[in-house]
């Protein structure tokens, strides 16, 4: 009787040898699943921020362009954008001076990102346009 026994538990089904170890694949692929979820939302926040940083130095640099354009502050405007967008980490795109009385200041910034792409800002600070009704 003994002998009986150790041969049915030492016997398989063929059905069953099959999905042995299945629930250890499956686990270790939802994982993987969300590792991959997990860096691209911390990518996803990483460009976000940048993109934050990079609009808030454009908005700076703008001001204090548009300071100088009109005669409130010494120096001359992009050269001043520039300084300050290079001290916040990022470069300086484009700076244009515009308006009747070349007091309005267009500002774009790039940012370097861990990304393989940068983050862009665009910025205009001066008075209202003529468009706009008092």
């Amino acid at each position: 009787m003994g002998e009986g026994v150790a041969q049915f538990r030492s016997a398989k089904p063929s059905c069953l040898g099959r999905e042995e170890g299945a629930g250890t694949v499956l686990a270790a692929g939802l994982a993987m699943v969300l590792l991959t979820l997990l860096i691209g939302l911390m990518w996803l926040g990483q460009a976000v921020n940048m993109a934050a940083k990079a609009a808030t130095s454009a908005d700076l640099a703008a001001l204090a362009a548009a300071d100088a354009a009109r005669g409130l502050t010494a120096g001359e405007p992009c050269p001043i954008a520039a300084d300050l967008v290079g001290r916040q980490g990022g470069v300086l795109v484009s700076c244009e001076v515009v308006g009747k009385n070349a007091d309005t200041v267009q500002i774009e910034v790039s940012v370097r990102t861990g990304l393989p792409w940068p983050a862009y800002g665009k910025s205009r600070a001066g008075p209202p346009p003529d468009s706009v009704a008092p």
